[in-house]
């Protein structure tokens, strides 16, 4: 298995991509990436390897924003979208400015939003967003159909 620093190293942007599309601040993105990191090395020796590193820290990665968001209720809507890269997988994504996008799935219900997080800001397989909800492949798969087809849906953007 890699060092803790390896592993800090090539996953420290993605656990923080993924905070951020989550929380739009910065600060908090940071700080939740930190402890991210300091639960996963309190944790590690509970770590069986029966799913990739990534998956497993964005598991801890949420249970700390559902944590944070628990111990303060009224902070839960913030303002400021940072520079996101997006992918080209969706037409949604392609039509829309990262701003727009990130506001249009901030008011997707759960578990639509999460899933379209991790799959588009996260880079998470099917198969990693299936083992963070404790679900299967498939189950992600079509998840994450609803969810865009209701993004293009509210946006009335036509199929091509």
């Amino acid at each position: 298995m890699q060092s803790m620093d390896e592993i800090y190293q090539k996953y420290a942007q993605m656990v923080y991509r993924y905070l951020l599309s989550m929380t739009y601040d910065h600060n908090l993105s940071e700080e939740l990436t930190q402890e991210t990191f300091y639960q996963a090395i309190r944790s590690l020796d509970r770590f069986d390897g029966s799913c990739k590193i990534s998956t497993w820290l964005c598991a801890i990665a949420k249970n700390q924003l559902l944590g944070y968001r628990r111990k303060h209720p009224a902070e839960q809507e913030l303002d400021a979208a940072g520079q996101v890269t997006s992918s080209a997988e969706t037409d949604v994504i392609e039509t829309l400015s990262h701003i727009e996008l990130l506001k249009k799935l901030h008011t997707c219900p759960e578990p639509f939003r999460e899933i379209l997080y991790l799959r588009i800001f996260g880079n998470l397989s099917f198969k990693e967003i299936g083992e963070v909800f404790g679900r299967t492949e498939n189950w992600a798969r079509v998840t994450y159909y609803r969810g865009k087809e209701r993004l293009r849906k509210e946006l009335n953007i036509d199929e091509e």
